[in-house]
């Protein structure tokens, strides 16, 4: 087995083509196109301003390069990420309510089959080695706040746009709380064991997968399988994500622009390198599913075909963007360490300043 630091030491004499034992941009710049290809071999371009914020990531002392001390953290912490990314597949919501039950999405304004993604789920189940396997259900508790039929069970706003008497199912009113609370109101669904909370029987469920359970607080919805929508509380996918120490998050399932959309914006702000499998998931407005897809891209998330994942997971199809977002991860953690540092020293100097004034 190669010795971890001959291998590291082995790419930076590599690319320190003029042998001064440290890495220019132009040096890192090739790195960065060796890294960022696919299975093909197709080089994917980085632009410009992107590649010198990720190199201002490891030349920590600005002197406009990369020593070899620096290159051990850049080293550790990214290219080894990028190359054996540590990959989990979340399958949202795929339950007998939103694909033939009481909030069937083919009935909904994009008109979608939630049925068409079992098919490509299971196929990437079947070929592709994930670290991980999470599967989430809505689970809802028969009094819940966002269906329909309860909404005279709780007091409205002032400020609501509709009351209690003319909203309709779709329609969004504004709970009185406290906090005033919106609430899109849907027909009754994923009731807790019932049939239409089960996962699709033709999905399949693998021996390791984990079932993730949400929305199971009566006042409050959760579309993200990382929080209901309040923030208030996290369901157990954060431990679990990061007892198996993911680096990489596959989202699909259902529906697209509603629980996959929030899931999938979840893991970009929690850190992780996250894509959006396209195929593998069905929506409920198509002005939506378009709205979720352009926020995924501007947070320096993926929109892959399921037929790109195989690769991906594997180390072999690298591509830019989620090395983007690993490098500004990496930055934002460094700027947090130095904020507690800084905090920590000056509480030290506070402490020390009253220990020597004299007693009165």
């Amino acid at each position: 087995m190669t010795n971890p630091s001959l291998a590291m030491d082995a790419c930076f004499t590599a690319f320190d083509k003029d042998g001064d034992d440290r890495l220019s941009l132009n040096e890192f710049t090739l790195i960065c196109r060796a890294l960022f290809r696919n299975d093909k071999g197709h080089i994917y371009v980085v632009p410009s301003d992107r590649l010198e914020q990720m190199f201002a990531v490891f030349d920590k002392n600005e002197d406009g390069y990369i020593d070899r001390e620096e290159f051990q953290f850049c080293w550790n912490q990214w290219i080894k990420t990028i190359v054996r990314p540590i990959s989990a597949f979340l399958i949202v919501d795929v339950q007998n309510d939103f694909i033939s039950g009481s909030l069937n999405i083919s009935n909904c304004s994009a008109q979608q089959n939630g049925l068409e993604v079992i098919e490509p789920i299971n196929k990437l189940l079947d070929t592709v080695d994930f670290d991980a396997v999470f599967y989430s259900l809505d689970w809802h508790p028969s009094d819940h706040v966002s269906f329909i039929d309860n909404i005279k069970q709780r007091p409205i706003h002032p400020t609501s746009p509709l009351n209690a008497d003319n909203a309709q199912v779709y329609d969004t009113v504004i709970f009185a709380g406290p906090p005033p609370m919106k609430q899109r109101l849907w027909p009754r669904h994923c009731v807790q064991d019932s049939w239409g909370s089960e996962l699709h029987k033709d999905l399949k469920v693998v021996e390791h997968g984990v079932k993730v359970y949400k929305g199971t607080n009566p006042e409050v919805d959760s579309y993200s399988v990382f929080w209901d929508n309040k923030k208030l509380s996290d369901t157990t996918l954060c431990a679990q994500l990061r007892l198996k120490g993911s680096t990489d998050i596959y989202v699909c399932g259902l529906a697209y622009d509603v629980c996959v959309g929030a899931t999938a914006i979840d893991a970009l702000s929690a850190g992780y390198r996250t894509i959006l499998i396209d195929d593998c998931c069905r929506g409920v407005d198509l002005n939506d599913i378009e709205s979720t897809k352009q926020t995924v891209i501007s947070s320096n998330g993926v929109i892959v075909s399921s037929r790109e994942v195989k690769a991906m997971v594997e180390g072999r199809d690298r591509r830019p963007e989620l090395g983007y977002k690993l490098a500004m991860e990496l930055k934002n953690s460094e700027s947090d360490l130095s904020k507690n540092n800084a905090c920590r020293r000056q509480s030290q100097q506070q402490q020390q300043q009253q220990q020597q004034q004299p007693s009165q």
